[in-house]
């Protein structure tokens, strides 16, 4: 009765109980059930959104065919470095070029955690990776150590060995 009541408040909001988001199912971390069936994909792309300090918004985002199973929020290249050369400038702060790269086992890195990225692409941008970090300089930066060791488990227990980046 209180669900029906609730509901029926919503809807004379003008709200609707869609609207609320629900978690994604892998967001945590991988279980036996989300791993069958393989098919993961990993992609990073930019967002319009920015976080409170300008830094542009990118989201890590892994797929099982067109279904979401989990979304991190990233930065990759500094704010006042968005549009610069991407492909071919090492060391000049610019987000990862689009592209298809080779995604490294996650490796101790100081108390932390890396992921080699290898481009699949000419260009003669180089030490490219994933990592904890804000904000970015240059390689896909997560800032939260939650979100990065569950996109560990992810790419251990998938066999996660690629990354598409989007835009």
């Amino acid at each position: 009765m209180l669900r029906k009541v609730l509901l029926t408040g919503l809807l004379l909001l003008g709200c609707s109980a869609a609207v609320v988001a629900q978690p994604l199912p892998g967001q945590q971390g991988p279980t036996a059930e989300l791993l069958e069936g393989g098919g993961l994909r990993l992609s990073t792309r930019r967002t319009s959104d920015r976080f409170p300090d300008g830094n542009g918004l990118w989201k890590v985002e892994l797929h099982r065919g067109e279904q979401l199973l989990a979304s991190w929020d990233a930065a990759s290249g500094i704010a006042e470095r968005q549009t610069a050369d991407r492909r071919w400038s090492p060391g000049n702060a610019a987000p990862l070029p689009a592209g298809d790269y080779s995604l490294g086992q996650p490796e101790p890195w100081g108390d932390d955690l890396w992921f080699d990225l290898q481009p699949r692409f000419d260009t003669t941008r180089s030490a490219l990776g994933i990592h904890r970090c804000y904000p970015g300089t240059g390689c896909i930066c997560m800032p939260s150590r939650a979100e990065i060791g569950a996109l560990a488990a992810w790419v251990k227990r998938g066999r996660l060995s690629r990354l598409r980046v989007i835009n």
